[in-house]
């Protein structure tokens, strides 16, 4: 019966933070109310950008304090700092549109872009950790769903605003203030990080019982090897101590068999004082024991000297660029091709055409995070080989994606881009948190997250300058007036042409990091055994 409860408690965990996932993207649906607000407002293109790029400063630089917080405080306080950041960031955002022109500054609407920015990062870090802790044995299985929600946000919202406000963008912006934050508040009541279950393969201790340890606790080190970070050590479980463990604590569960290869939670990184409070204060439980005979705890900073770090870093900046230069600027996109190939449209048909490809993008992005989260643990489990063949997958659907962006002219073709380019998107970040924590270990991996989401910062601004530049260069540009393109596909192709090539590259930068992936578990394994995450 305690079983069972305890089951049902650890899904509710995980139903309560895809729900906060679904309020935590909605910095993707920017592009549904942007246009009609910059209209409202007499707000430039340039700024309306800034307006924009504000809220996805929030998102990605705020990463690593809120990751901070949550791995030493637990999900709770991120989900309270959602709840307020939203709420705080949409709601005057919302008056300032009721208002009209001249009401509240760009600098001022700056900042409360940047708290929906903030919010939703430390909602989605918390949904991620819980899911994270709670399931570590199917990690990608488990963060799938609220890295899938969180995909599926700006459909959802973009399609209340659609049929339940009729493009009222005054109501929408109500919604998003309300709406997020009430979603958030009330699935923090169900978040929390529970013991790991010691039927199956974990024993847990108890603050009172803190005499006696864990099985896991008894490993010690046996040799140490060289790598490119540094040592890697390798631990085996002592036969004496599971002995003593018997007869001390038979209640803690079964005896765990000794077993070279590491198993589903083991660590690609270790060190040997590898001991995590795991941010348990919430639950009063103190200390976490594994079954793993290789044990990681690589925190913030101290990830920065590894080359793993780097190859992940890199990696995600190079591919996330690719991505969002499209999510941002898909709208130019059917500007341009729609402009070029009937001179006579709408701005209403425009602003249909653009929901459309939001939405594409949107669902595809659902569909590839939840493909390559319960993927990447079939992967693992069945093939036996690294989660990182999902990154690989995904490096080519953006190729093509970005490729396609290179010849299709014909504006009814261009939903191939976004379907690509979402699902491709999709599918990075379905796995690329459960990678970080495969290789650093999952007692940081909301902090360690929060940096290794710098690199979109980097690469989100680089690919969009690019994209920029070039859709500027094609522009034409008259006083007072925003600048038009209406050379079809010439307006962007050459921004289009670089992702294309920088898919290319992410594709061999993942085949070079699963290769390195094996050569350290050879080593840390004493032989060239399968890769488990």
């Amino acid at each position: 019966m305690a079983s069972s409860v305890t089951a049902t408690q650890r899904l509710l965990t995980v139903v309560a933070a895809t729900v906060i996932a679904l309020a935590s993207g909605t910095n993707y649906v920017y592009s549904a109310w942007a246009p009609q607000f910059a209209d409202r407002m007499n707000l430039s293109s340039t700024e309306s950008n800034f307006i924009g790029t504000a809220g996805n400063i929030g998102t990605y630089a705020s990463g690593v304090p809120i990751g901070l917080l949550i791995d030493s405080k637990g999900p709770r306080p991120g989900t309270l700092i959602g709840t307020v950041a939203l709420f705080l960031g949409y709601f005057p955002i919302h008056r300032a549109y009721a208002s009209g022109p001249g009401s509240m500054s760009v600098p001022v609407l700056c900042f409360f872009s940047f708290l929906t920015g903030l919010g939703s990062c430390a909602a989605f870090s918390a949904s991620i950790k819980t899911a994270a802790s709670n399931y570590p044995h199917h990690r990608g299985s488990a963060t799938a769903f609220p890295l899938a929600a969180f995909g599926l946000s700006a459909f959802f919202f973009s399609t209340i605003a659609t049929f339940a406000f009729h493009d009222d963008t005054s109501l929408f912006l109500l919604a998003l203030a309300v709406g997020t934050s009430s979603l958030i508040f009330v699935s923090s009541f169900f978040v929390k990080l529970l013991p790991h279950p010691s039927p199956s393969s974990y024993a847990t201790i108890s603050d009172h019982e803190s005499g006696t340890v864990s099985q896991s606790s008894e490993l010690h080190r046996t040799r140490s090897q060289g790598s490119s970070h540094g040592s890697i050590e390798t631990t085996h479980n002592s036969p004496s101590s599971q002995n003593d463990l018997a007869s001390s604590a038979p209640q803690a569960g079964p005896a765990i068999p000794n077993t070279d290869a590491a198993d589903e939670t083991a660590s690609l990184i270790t060190r040997s004082s590898a001991t995590s409070d795991d941010s348990f204060h919430d639950e009063d439980v103190k200390s976490r024991a594994n079954t793993d005979s290789l044990h990681a705890d690589l925190r913030g900073f101290a990830m920065l000297p590894t080359m793993e770090f780097w190859q992940l870093f890199s990696l995600l900046g190079l591919l996330t660029g690719i991505g969002l230069m499209t999510i941002n600027n898909v709208g130019n996109d059917v500007k341009a091709l729609w402009k070029y190939y009937d001179g006579d449209v709408s701005p209403g048909f425009l602003q249909k055409q653009q929901a459309i490809h939001v939405s594409t993008l949107s669902v595809l992005s659902f569909v590839g995070r939840l493909i390559s989260g319960i993927g990447s643990d079939f992967l693992v489990k069945k093939l036996k080989v690294s989660r990182q063949w999902c990154v690989f997958v995904a490096s080519l659907f953006f190729t093509a994606g970005q490729f396609a962006g290179t010849q299709i002219s014909n504006p009814h073709h261009l939903i191939i881009v976004s379907g690509l380019t979402g699902f491709a998107y999709g599918m990075l970040f379905g796995v690329f948190p459960s990678l970080v924590a495969h290789t650093f270990g999952i007692g940081g991996i909301s902090q360690n997250w929060g940096i290794m989401t710098l690199a979109a910062v980097v690469g989100g601004n680089a690919f969009n300058l690019i994209y920029g530049s070039v859709y500027d260069r094609n522009s034409v540009i008259l006083p007072d007036v925003e600048g038009d393109c209406r050379e079809g596909l010439a307006c962007y192709r050459s921004a289009y042409w670089v992702t294309s090539y920088a898919g290319i590259v992410g594709a061999l930068i993942t085949l070079w990091g699963i290769w390195h992936e094996k050569r350290v578990v050879a080593r840390l394994t004493g032989k060239k055994s399968n890769v488990h995450d």
